[in-house]
């Protein structure tokens, strides 16, 4: 493992020409590959909807302990370092890079099984640096925690709680940054069970220290709960990556004096290709920066009504988001092999699933806001106002979902066509155009950052939170649309005309299922009972409006549905159809 040498010096070390692409044995038969996308998802879903349902506990015992008040504020101030550190280290940031390259070392290690292992070259070459480099972030945020507060925050009415908590949160750098290494890894190589337990682990150690110290500690106990669940999520991971490393193909013994392009197995390391990636994650959680700094000047606990809404919110686009997490080692692999087809109709397929799972989502937040927000919330410190208040703002952040969702699924492939590493000796050049495409998804979010904050400034002083929330949702769509272009600017051709007529017909199901499912939830007057029957109503309705509209990510789900429950009679051989 090198890092990239000057363009004068790369032809000095060219690289055996690698195995046929197209040869049959690099592609898995498509029986066994649909048996473990189904396996896979299936794993992911149920370990991740547990680590969400912890999520919702633990913040259905906040708003119960501590309700929604300058307390709490400060505490979702000291939040945002973890709520910042996860997407950066653990969801995107991290699993854009090294998804990539571990899938490009594995493919290595097949064309040339009795070379160095490439994927322990990755480990050595990457994992020193990323622990030296989280060790100095996490200090770095402890030690500047007042500042940190002040940038974010500086109309909080009680700062030195805030500062406090922030110094606690701080320590999540670490074990955030080793656990979306170890996940990454562990992914590339199609292992999905321990990655997609991590949030099982973090919320347990958030709610054992809050459910044991609330009363003591108060709202900082939160902050501690944070501290420890990042511990127990890289702990989750760090048997079952060993175990992999030792499993794999060992490295042969060989001269001392072989250099790391022996066997033309060599991975160069790109290290400018991480600042795209960062800035990109950065940008777009940018968005809850100005929500936490516009919020700060609003009346206390309106940060706490973002915060619970966005919580609420963020569901639907989670279950949208597994569905790439699962298939996303897919299209790197394919991409490291070149295969842009291949990519281009798994990415396809994805965005219009996604859209499926994230449409349904919303029709039900957008009928059903109200009664969820009581059933979830409305007891103890959180009162009635409080509720009404977050149902309010989950309503209009539900417009920016799919937008939310379709990000998360194109932004893997454009990424993974510059990935952190390469191989020696590739004869693809590095021109300047690629590279001014490495950052066109953070100009995207730039401009969608715009859009937030001029929307929000525009909307705050007469709808206060929800104008915040309106602002969110207009940036990020914008986002979307632009990423949309990008995808085909960077070489993943898609069928837009396809994509987006599918998309029509899932959004018009969707709205009509909206439509229809508001009054249904407004009939009983029990949270529970309106629950239940605008969420069926809206089930129903989306099923329905989307086969009619001819949906395929709708109607083919619903036909199979209709056929395991209605199979057609078979008649018997040798009788004759009616009777003797």
């Amino acid at each position: 493992m090198t890092t990239e040498p000057p363009a004068a010096l790369t032809p000095a070390r060219p690289a055996p020409l690698p195995a046929p692409r197209s040869a049959p044995a690099a592609e898995p038969p498509a029986g066994p590959r649909r048996g473990f996308l189904v396996k896979a998802f299936g794993v992911t879903a149920v370990l991740s909807a547990a680590g969400s349902a912890l999520g919702l506990l633990r913040d259905l015992l906040l708003a119960r302990y501590f309700g929604a008040n300058q307390g709490t504020d400060a505490f979702l101030v000291a939040w945002t370092v973890p709520e910042t550190a996860a997407p950066l280290l653990i969801e995107d940031a991290m699993s854009f890079l090294m998804v990539p390259a571990f899938a490009l070392a594995l493919v290595l290690r097949e064309e040339r099984p009795d070379g160095p292992d490439p994927v322990r070259q990755l480990v050595r070459a990457t994992l020193p640096w990323l622990l030296l480099v989280l060790t100095a972030l996490s200090l770095g945020a402890a030690l500047g925690a007042d500042r940190l507060v002040d940038l974010l925050a500086p109309g909080l009415a009680d700062p030195g709680l805030a500062v406090t908590c922030t110094r606690i949160t701080a320590f999540t750098v670490l074990p955030f940054g080793v656990a979306g290494y170890l996940a990454a890894a562990l992914r590339a190589h199609h292992g999905f069970t321990a990655p997609a337990g991590i949030y099982v682990a973090y919320n347990l150690g958030i709610l054992a220290v809050l459910l044991g110290c609330h009363a003591v500690w108060g709202v900082r106990s939160a902050a501690l709960g944070v501290a420890l669940g990042s511990l127990l999520m890289a702990g989750l991971l760090i048997g079952p990556f060993l175990r992999r490393l030792r499993t794999g193909r060992p490295a042969p013994r060989r001269p001392a004096a072989a250099g790391p392009g022996a066997n033309g197995q060599a991975l160069v390391l790109i290290p400018l290709a991480l600042l795209p990636v960062a800035a990109f994650t950065l940008t777009r959680q940018a968005q809850v920066f100005i929500e936490r700094f516009l919020g700060s000047a609003l009346p206390p606990g309106t940060i706490s009504h973002l915060n619970y809404a966005a919580k609420v919110s963020q569901l639907a686009m989670t279950a949208a988001i597994l569905i790439c997490t699962v298939t996303f080692p897919l299209v790197a692999r394919a991409l490291a092999a070149g295969d842009l087809t291949a990519a281009r109709d798994r990415v396809e397929k994805d965005l219009g699933q996604a859209a499926a799972v994230v449409l349904l989502g919303t029709a039900f937040l957008l009928a059903c806001a109200p009664p969820v927000v009581a059933l979830l919330f409305q007891r103890g410190a959180f009162g009635p106002q409080d509720a009404a208040a977050t149902a309010a703002v989950i309503r209009v952040y539900s417009f920016g979902l799919p937008a939310q969702a379709l990000i998360g699924v194109m932004i893997r492939p454009y990424f993974s066509l510059r990935p952190v590493v390469r191989r020696a000796g590739d004869p693809r050049t590095d021109d300047g155009g690629r590279r001014l495409l490495d950052w066109y998804p953070a100009a995207a979010m730039v401009l969608g950052l715009v859009v937030t904050v001029t929307v929000g400034l525009l909307a705050t002083p007469r709808f206060g939170a929800l104008g915040l929330a309106a602002g969110n949702a207009a940036g990020i769509t914008t986002t979307a649309v632009l990423l949309l272009r990008g995808l085909v600017l960077r070489g993943i051709a898609l069928r837009l005309r396809l994509v987006l007529g599918g998309h029509a017909r899932l959004l018009a199901a969707a709205a009509g299922a909206a439509v229809l499912g508001t009054p249904a939830a407004g009939l009983p007057a029990d949270p529970l009972l309106s629950t239940l029957l605008g969420g069926v109503t809206v089930a129903l309705a989306f099923a329905a409006l989307g086969t009619g509209l001819g949906a395929r990510e709708v109607r083919g789900p619903v036909l199979a549905a209709v056929r395991a429950l209605y199979p057609p009679p078979v008649a018997d051989e040798g009788k004759p159809p009616h009777g003797r």
